[in-house]
């Protein structure tokens, strides 16, 4: 078993690009969701289905995977999940139904699940906390960036070869994953942990969940992730409905949200070495709350168009660049001898809850972009009072 002193720039690109491949799976159906909507002739929650429904995917296999690997290794399990991937991308492509599009959607997601767990794990097994939140904060870049531009590919595909093909895209990316990491990844886990049962797993939950920091750190990464996957899954229907703009230029006014997340994390890692971490978590949420506020007066003013939508959020977008890579290293760090487990609950709240407030974006859904904002600044409220009452409060009280 080897040990690595420091990852090299390939392995962390290529674990960085892991990561991504479930929120991309994910996100490239995007500009495709009033498409299904008519293809299946289904009504707008029941698309809505193959997004939400991806997410708690998403949800339920961190929990697996991260235990998993304590026990067995960082290695094996991630092949396992990207072939997993693999098959649910073949299932969705050959799918003739919605509900066999669904179930495509869930085994694929379920899948991509593992990148985002292990990733994460594998850095916090060889670099410190102080190094490992410089380094995630490069996996969560690339992690939300290209799923983030993913729209714009899926809307491209879907126009020229329909929106199945963007299940063979996956389904390939998958594949070449899978060579890369077999030959090229190392095993990074230092001691297994025994692993003797789901009851075992949760009592190391009831851990976790016992610490009020961890808690402040989880949550807030929760919350913050409900904003931004509330915002996607509205967004297409909000751009054909209400701003009357054809399902394809969702995609493209769309880079303007992965700019900010760019942005916002190259802030984190330009200054990580001299802000600390929850200082900047705090600024992060911050600057997210501002960016939904100012979103809301643009919509108050009439100021009905993509850019008055799309600019306000990528600026809230960018205080997540700043809070999230800093709030999950943070989490991880709480309990290092338990960094699968600790990051799979964290994937798990992140998912679980943006899943659920998904699908009720869609059933709240009245024709204007109010319910969407209102629900991203409540999120955004939360994320902020919550990281406040677990880490902020808790160390001016241990003063």
């Amino acid at each position: 078993m080897l040990k690595l002193n420091k990852l090299s720039k390939r392995m962390i690109v290529l674990l960085a690009a892991v990561s991504a491949l479930g929120p991309v799976g994910m996100q490239i159906l995007l500009p495709a969701l009033p498409v299904i909507k008519e293809t299946f002739a289904v009504s707008n929650d029941v698309a809505q289905l193959t997004l939400s429904l991806s997410m708690l995917a998403i949800a339920v296999g961190t929990l697996f995977y991260g235990p998993l690997s304590d026990k067995y290794g960082r290695k094996p399990i991630m092949l396992i999940g990207i072939v997993i991937t693999l098959l649910g991308s073949l299932i969705c492509y050959v799918a003739d139904s919605i509900f066999l599009l669904i179930l495509g959607r869930f085994i694929q997601a379920f899948g991509g699940a593992v990148g985002l767990v292990l990733a994460r794990a594998i850095v916090r097994d060889v670099y410190g906390p102080e190094e490992a939140a410089r380094v995630i904060a490069t996996l969560v870049m690339v992690m939300v960036v290209l799923p983030m531009m993913s729209p714009a590919l899926g809307g491209e595909l879907m126009q020229l070869y329909g929106f199945e093909s963007v299940f063979i895209v996956i389904a390939v990316a998958s594949a070449i994953a899978f060579v890369f990491l077999f030959f090229q990844l190392p095993e990074t886990l230092a001691k297994p942990v025994p692993f003797e049962g789901l009851k075992s797993t949760f009592i190391t939950f009831k851990t976790l969940f016992a610490s009020r920091a961890f808690c402040g750190y989880a949550f807030c990464v929760t919350f913050v992730s409900v904003v931004f996957f509330s915002f996607i899954s509205a967004a297409p229907e909000i751009m054909v409905s209400v701003l009357n703009r054809p399902p394809t230029e969702y995609g493209y006014y769309f880079i303007l949200i992965p700019v900010g997340f760019m942005s916002g994390n190259y802030f984190a890692r330009h200054f990580g070495a001299s802000i600390s971490i929850d200082r900047m978590i705090e600024l992060g949420a911050s600057i997210g709350v501002a960016g939904i506020t100012l979103a809301i007066l643009l919509q108050f003013f009439r100021l009905e168009t993509p850019f008055a939508l799309f600019l306000p959020i990528a600026l809230a977008v960018f205080g997540n660049g700043i809070t999230l890579p800093n709030a999950q290293a943070a989490a991880i760090n709480e309990f290092p001898q338990f960094a699968g487990t600790a990051s799979g609950l964290t994937g798990f709240l992140q998912m679980a809850v943006s899943a659920i407030a998904a699908q009720f974006v869609a059933l709240i859904f009245n024709g204007t972009v109010y319910p969407l904002l209102g629900l991203m600044l409540v999120a955004s409220l939360i994320s902020l009072a919550v990281f406040r009452w677990g880490v902020l409060n808790l160390r001016k009280a241990a003063v």
